[in-house]
This record gives C-alpha cells, structure tokens and sequence, in this order.
C-alpha cells in the first residue's frame, strides 16, 4: 500500500540579499532568519539585475545590499541595482561596514529606503524592514510642511554666533559642529536654549547625514533670493532633529561656494541671531569671499587641525592670509583633534613645539573617539545619544557646558 504525503507548500521568496560574499555577513543572515524564515533568497552583484527581469522578482518586497569598504570600487554598479530595483516598486535597505559617508550618501541618493551599518545593531534590521514594509501601502507625507518650525515675527534674541572651521579633511569640524549644538540644545533642562546650526559647506555639508535628515530645495530656494527672505521662509528651509535642535542642511544639489554672496550671508546671520540662543556654523575648508562676513560677525572661531604636517602648514597659511587682510584672526580658538591621551608625554611635546612654531595657543584638545564616532555619524545620531560614555563626547559637553556658563554670566553683568 503506497500513499503520497502531501508535501507543504515552500513559502514565497519576498526579500533577497546582495551582496559580494553572504557569508561575511553572518549577522546579516542570523538576522534575515529570525525576520522571514525561509522566505528569502541570496543573490552576488551581477546577479541581481539578471534577476530583477525575471518573474520570480514581481513578489519581492524588498532587498538587503551588504557592503564593505572592498565594494567601494563598484559603487557604479551598486547605483544600478538601487535604480532597478526601484523602478520595479522594491524596496532596498543599506548594509554598509566601514563605508565613507560620501559613499553612503551617494547610494542614498540614488532612492535606498533604508540604512543599517554593520555590524548590524539588536533589533535595527527588524525595524527597518517594519518600516519599508508599513511605506509600501501609505504615502509619504510633505516632508517640508511637517518639518518646518514656526518662527516668531520680529524676535530680537542677538544669539551668540560660534563658528567651527576644518583646516584640512577630516579633522572632525562636522562632527565638532553637530554635536556641540546638540550639547548646547541641552545645556539647560529647565531653561533650554534654542539652537540653530547651519551648515554652509555648499558643496560637501554633511550635516544632514550626521543627524539622519533630507537635504530639501526649500533651502537653495531661501539662498537664492535672501533679499525677500522672511521668518516663514527662513522656518520652511529649517529641520528640527528631536524637537530640540533646529537646521539648516546644505542644499540638495552641489552649488558653487559663490552662489550666495556677502550680503546673503549676514541676512542669514542675522535671521539666525535674532531667532536663536546660539547659531553654530560649520564652514567650507576652503577661504571664499563671504569668509569675511562670518569670521567678523563670529562670537568664537573655532580652526579644527590635527598633529600633522599638513595641518600645521594650513594653520600658517590660514593665519597669514588673515593677516594680510587685516581681519580679526585674534578671535580664532585653535582645536587639536584626536590630541595625545594624558599620559602620551612625547605627543604632548609635540603640541607644543607645533603650537610654538606656528606662534598660536592651541586652547581645545579633543581627544579620539574612535570607531564610535564614525558609526554615530553613520547612523545619524549625536554622541550624546549612541555613544554617551566615549571621551570626545564627554569633552564637547564641557566645552558646550563652559560656553553656555560664559554666556550666562555675561548676561547677569548686562
């Protein structure tokens, strides 16, 4: 006697991942099983568009593209699956290990949904498949109106302008930047001051990717016509990070550093000053014309450089140029990043042979934050909140802790 069991039905392939090589992601796929099951596939680069023309791909939900620094090389391709992929209604959530922000950014543009950084956080796929799945049936709402804060006609607050300014790539300006305005947003709990950061670096501003948040026209819009600029216009160019912290990204598309001219400048400025406690600005590298305009009208000037030749040499080019122009260079604070641990007695000395040779007072030392930093960045989150024990984050607290003291005191003697 024969009999034919019946065989159950295998479930339905609704996400793949792509990726190089699957298996360097072993979070990656513990995670996929824990969410879907079985109900998932795995697909290398070249495959994946191969098979976003197949007909088992109209049942696909969304995919998982993982990658590392090694596929930095293809990011070309990597556009062309996100493109594909959107363009037949799929989803595509970011895995990304040790990728540049410029990398990241670049993929994000092209229409990914979603970004996780790897190693892959408790919870975080899960979530954001939660979420890619909950946007696939309700329309987005218009971000510009939902974000826009309402700002108060004819205010007159004078806030305390603090500019921070990167003498080279990569000496952490943006990241000074971004969260001495969060520390300062929280300076007080009782009393807390408001605070605005604009980031005028026209061309690169990583601002928006520091703190998660769409770079908008509404912003070009505001710049390119700042004559006609009021409250309700400048609050529609703003984004508000946790209802506490007010922005203005950089705009959505690469602009010359000369689009905007000295007087948009000080409209800006002064808009700023007279809406907010304080208003941090984290410049351009490169001098331009309107530099001028921010460094007078600056409370502090804060030059972010590194213990290397190459920050040292700009230090001095900096401060000549300064010089030659008669501008105020006396305001510039001198900020060492990743500066020499306590006990590095011989890093120590050579802060001070550099600061002696450049005949500058080296005021701040920021000390390395590590790996912390560039996934707080990368997820977009302040210190504060993804890393509150790493010791940069703690320095900026005190130095967003005396500044707001300082303006205390300042107050009580007017």
């Amino acid at each position: 006697m024969s009999s034919s069991m019946p065989q159950p039905e295998a479930a339905p392939i609704v996400a793949c991942t792509i990726s190089r090589d699957v298996q360097n992601f072993d979070l990656l796929i513990e995670d996929m099983e824990a969410t879907l099951g079985e109900s998932w596939g795995d697909l290398g680069f070249a495959e994946a568009l191969a098979f976003f023309g197949q007909p088992e791909a109209e049942a696909m939900e969304f995919v998982a593209l993982a990658m590392d620094e090694t596929d930095e090389d293809n990011l070309v391709l990597m556009s062309e699956i996100i493109t594909q992929a959107k363009a037949r209604d799929i989803s595509v959530i970011l895995i990304a290990e040790d990728m540049t922000p410029a990398a990241l950014h670049s993929l994000l543009r092209q229409g990914a949904d979603e970004f996780v950084p790897y190693p892959l956080p408790e919870g975080e796929l899960a979530q954001a498949i939660a979420r890619v799945r909950a946007g696939e049936n309700s329309a987005p709402a218009p971000a510009a109106e939902a974000a826009a804060p309402q700002l108060k006609a004819g205010a007159q607050k004078d806030g305390a302008l603090i500019v921070v300014h990167g003498l080279a790539g990569g000496t952490g300006a943006t990241t000074l930047a971004v969260n001495l305005a969060w520390e300062l947003a929280n300076a007080d709990k009782k009393n807390a001051p408001s605070v605005c950061l604009l980031d005028f670096d026209l061309q690169y501003g990583s601002v928006a990717t520091f703190l998660d948040l769409q770079r908008r026209e509404a912003v070009y819009e505001m710049m390119s016509d700042t004559e006609s600029m009021d409250e309700e216009i400048f609050g529609q160019a703003l984004q508000t990070f946790d209802d506490k912290l007010h922005v203005l990204t950089a705009p959505a598309e690469m602009l010359p550093l000369d689009i905007i001219t000295n007087e948009d400048v000080e409209r800006i400025l002064s808009m700023a000053r007279n809406q907010f406690d304080y208003v941090i600005v984290d410049m351009p590298s490169t001098l331009v014309q309107w530099s001028e305009t921010v460094l007078t009208s600056a409370h502090v000037y804060f030059a972010m450089l590194e213990l290397d030749m190459r920050s040292a040499q700009n230090a001095l080019r900096f401060k000549r140029a300064l010089q030659s122009e008669e501008l105020p260079f006396e305001k510039l604070r001198y900020v060492m990043n990743r500066a020499p641990k306590f006990t590095d007695l011989s890093g120590k000395s050579r802060v001070k042979r550099m600061a002696e040779s450049l005949s500058i007072s080296i005021d701040v030392h920021m000390p390395d934050g590590g790996k912390a930093v560039t996934q707080a960045n990368d997820h977009g989150f302040p210190l504060a909140n993804s890393a509150p024990k790493s010791p940069l984050r703690r320095e900026i607290a005190k130095l967003a802790s005396s500044i707001h003291d300082l303006k205390g005191e300042q107050a009580k003697a007017a």
